[in-house]
């Protein structure tokens, strides 16, 4: 959908005042005429100092030779540049092409470049995908599916929000949409896979645990959570930042949990929200993301669509573009609402962007425990803390500060909600909070009559307090 169009480069065989054939006949045949006087002038030497008989046709008959090769092998070179997988341009030659031929290439020029928009504002190629070919049926309990038709939604949802603000991603800042019956994927380039810290793990989250202080495997966390019932969904609108990410193997996230499994390796989740991972994107942009697993990170699953599994159905979002407009410090403020919940006909766990834009579906059957229900939800903030440098990193949370600054300086989530068995949103009860690190991020809980159950959350990792 946006590759760059072709671009013809100066030929190499130039001309002025006249054509390029004239030029290279010219060329060719003062050569040739240089060479029969040459050929001449040594045919009289040889036949003056040999005695064996050497016809007087042959010099001109070499002589008609080369001027024969020389008219037909004089080139104009042509490079057309053409974008490879990876983005990058590469040259092809091409030999002199007849008027025709030059027009029919002008042609397609001026064709690619009407249908091939340039990358959008986040760098972005996004590709308009057959629905029936994206990745998700090539995994093989979906080969050869389609699409399903949009589910019920639960009761209690409404589509108006208090002060939600209109979110949009930066790919679609010109208007632009796939036709009806694609998706939008994000391309994937080669520059992409390179940045990962290996192919195997490219586009999956190192392994970590749900929930638990996580100080021994990097993962740091600053959440709230319900457990001990079965859970059929989640809800919550998400406030929209770009932290500062210090090292390239960090990411800074913020997203819904819906778990289920224990905390061994049959941990299955579905998570979704946004996240800066410039080792995963290669910037640092706010992105919208999704993930599922069902061996707690270890083989299975992945974000966004770089693995089979996600059905999408929308063809106006793109999951892994950019989110605009993004919060800034004692400014406005943006959220995006998000919710996840179990299909009461089929059983696939569905998922809505925004007011109410339905992006697609997990297939029960990716899943073994949330194939029935989750056992715990969780909302909330994720970074990675590598300690490249021997101390904690300055990775951000959120807004980068703390949950005591409130509303306009720190992140916060509200309207948290659950679904229960009978597809119905309920508020939040039994509330756990848990901040692994509070010194470096942390998170306080609130409730009112216009947010419902809500909190703040977030830090800027490494100072005074956090070493």
């Amino acid at each position: 959908m946006k590759r760059d169009p072709l671009q013809l480069t100066k030929p190499v065989c130039t001309t002025h005042h006249r054509t390029r054939q004239e030029l290279c006949t010219q060329t060719s045949l003062v050569a040739a005429k240089q060479t029969i006087i040459q050929t001449q002038q040594h045919s009289s030497k040889m036949t003056a100092s040999t005695n064996h008989f050497t016809s007087p046709m042959m010099p001109v008959f070499v002589a008609f030779l080369f001027v024969f090769a020389s008219f037909s092998i004089c080139p104009v070179v042509l490079s057309l540049s053409s974008p490879s997988d990876s983005g990058d341009r590469v040259l092809v030659n091409q030999t002199f092409r007849p008027g025709k031929e030059l027009q029919r290439i002008k042609r397609a020029q001026a064709f690619l470049k009407k249908i091939n928009k340039p990358a959008s504002p986040d760098g972005d190629v996004i590709d308009c995908v057959l629905s029936h070919q994206q990745p998700a049926f090539d995994h093989p309990e979906l080969r050869g599916q389609k699409p399903l038709d949009p589910p019920e939604r639960p009761e209690g949802l409404s589509y108006t929000t208090e002060t939600e603000a209109e979110v949009f991603q930066q790919w679609r800042d010109s208007g632009e949409s796939c036709p009806e019956g694609t998706v939008p994927i994000r391309r994937t380039t080669e520059k992409d896979i390179l940045r990962a810290s290996s192919i195997k793990r490219f586009g999956r989250k190192l392994r970590s645990h749900v929930k638990r202080d996580s100080s021994g495997t990097g993962h740091e966390h600053a959440v709230v959570f319900v457990n001990g019932d079965q859970y059929y969904g989640a809800k919550a609108n998400i406030n929209i930042w770009a932290p500062r990410v210090t090292n390239a193997y960090e990411f800074s996230l913020s997203q819904v949990w819906l778990i289920s499994g224990s905390f061994g390796n049959d941990l299955n989740t579905i998570e979704a929200g946004w996240q800066v991972s410039p080792e995963l994107y290669g910037d640092n942009y706010p992105r919208f993301f999704t993930y599922w697993t069902t061996d707690a990170y270890q083989a299975t699953g992945c974000y966004n669509l770089l693995c089979s599994g996600f059905v999408q159905t929308n063809n106006k979002i793109a999951i892994g573009s950019a989110i605009s407009p993004r919060s800034t410090y004692n400014g406005r403020q943006f959220d995006i609402g998000l919710m996840v919940w179990k299909d009461p006909k089929h059983g696939h766990w569905w998922l809505q962007f925004g007011s109410g834009l339905l992006v697609g579906y997990w297939p029960a059957n990716l899943f073994t425990h949330l194939r029935n229900h989750a056992s715990m939800v969780q909302f909330g903030g994720e970074i990675v803390n590598s300690r490249s440098s021997g101390y904690h990193t300055s990775t951000q949370m959120g807004s980068g500060h703390f949950a005591v600054e409130g509303f306009g300086k720190a992140s916060y989530f509200r309207n948290l909600q659950v679904v229960d068995w009978d597809n119905s949103l309920l508020p939040l009860t039994n509330l756990h909070l848990l901040a692994d690190h509070s010194n470096c991020y942390d998170i306080r809980q609130g409730r009112n009559n216009v947010w419902g159950t809500y909190f703040y959350y977030g830090g800027p990792g490494r100072n005074v307090r956090c070493p």
